[in-house]
């Protein structure tokens, strides 16, 4: 067997790899836009053509093999849109191995740990209100954990005082605690928009409150930071989504800046390198929460390496899966049975493309706004 093409499809701001044999085989991995996530992803998508220029040809299910080659042949190598690139073809070499074995991949990683996978999904509203009666409406639905951004919707983060940041995340913390109870689990996500010292601040603040965990409090790329602010804030941290490579990963864990990582499949070089991820992590005593910000497919894959670790803690899942366009892209997304996913028993990753509805759902750039200072300067994307 040899891949004899690989096709980059997109529909809507989603995009995707699909695998072709010479055998009539084909697999399908979801590509992460990278440097593209605010803009039109020129950059992944070409990635995607430099690795089938040495992939055309090569046998799919030498799947380690291909992974160094296309890792190591680009020397200066490790970069957001090459790994993207590696990430959605490995995705879909695993969906052909476990297609021609006719298994489910996490059989080919060592069988499964578990049989279904706790999810969290994201609250939406723009006040503390709207986002406590979407939290009782999620809980009516099933969900167990659920995540937040304090300063998202209505709430302007560069207009906040220091203290103000506090204050706001700590009163919308108590509106949805309030709404749901001790039991169900809560997460805070700021989007890597804090400084060192605002995120302790405004962890101090969320301490009583029992978070899960409070995500991406800094910008990602200061290990050292990272470990100052994981000792000084009084809740768990969880951090990983814009890291994606095993290096990164080693220094973070290595400062001791998480509790939780939260590798992107389509992003961190695919199930080949997220599973070396969590096993670097596991000797850490540090937990598994992969990023899901995509759609179906990078779901389906997220689950099968669920499915094959020990320590994954619990799986990002987005609530509007079985809405347009999301629910039109594939013939069916996973199934969810209340805070769970069902790991699936069919061949491959456990899901296909439907190609009817791609013309349906033109390509799009995905639209990140700046956030800007009162002083007009930049603070982040």
């Amino acid at each position: 067997m040899k891949v004899a093409k690989i096709e980059t499809l997109r529909a809507s701001r989603f995009m995707y790899v699909r695998v072709h044999t010479d055998e009539g085989i084909s697999g399908v991995g979801e590509l992460h836009p990278a440097s593209g996530t605010s803009g039109t992803p020129f950059a992944p998508i070409a990635a995607v053509d430099y690795c089938a220029e040495y992939l055309i040809g090569k046998n799919p299910l030498h799947i380690e093999r291909n992974w160094q080659h296309m890792f190591r042949r680009c020397v200066f190598r490790g970069g957001a849109d090459t790994m993207a690139a590696i990430g959605a073809i490995d995705i879909a070499l695993w969906d052909i191995k476990g297609k021609v074995a006719e298994l489910p991949v996490h059989s080919l990683l060592g069988g499964p740990t578990r049989e279904r996978v706790r999810v969290y999904s994201h609250l939406h509203g723009d006040s503390p209100a709207e986002l406590a009666e979407d939290a009782r409406r999620m809980v009516e639905a099933g969900y167990t954990a659920l995540r937040l951004n304090p300063f998202g919707g209505g709430t302007s983060l560069e207009q906040l005082s220091f203290r103000g940041m506090a204050k706001h995340a700590a009163a919308t913390l108590q509106a949805v605690r309030d709404a749901v109870g001790d039991e169900i689990d809560l997460m805070v996500d700021v989007i890597n928009r804090l400084t060192p010292p605002e995120a302790i601040e405004v962890a101090k603040a969320l301490e009583p409150y029992g978070l899960f965990f409070f995500e991406d409090p800094i910008e990602p790329e200061n290990m050292d930071a990272w470990g100052h602010v994981a000792a000084n804030m009084p809740v768990p941290v969880a951090m990983g989504e814009r890291l994606y490579t095993t290096y990164q990963f080693r220094e973070l864990l290595a400062h001791k800046g998480a509790s939780y990582i939260r590798p992107d499949l389509s992003l961190a070089g695919g199930i080949t390198n997220c599973k070396k991820i969590a096993a670097l992590a596991e000797a850490s005593y540090v937990g598994v929460a992969p990023h899901n910000p995509l759609s179906c497919v990078l779901t389906a894959a997220c689950v099968q390496l669920d499915a094959a670790i020990h320590n994954v803690a619990i799986q990002e899942y987005p609530r509007d899966e079985y809405d347009a366009p999301k629910r039109d892209l594939v013939e069916v997304p996973l199934r969810r049975e209340g805070g769970f996913l069902i790991v699936p028993q069919t061949p491959g990753i456990g899901i296909e493309l439907n190609d009817e509805a791609f013309p349906h759902y033109p390509p799009e750039p995905y639209t990140r706004e700046p956030v800007i200072g009162p002083d007009g300067a930049l603070r982040d994307y």
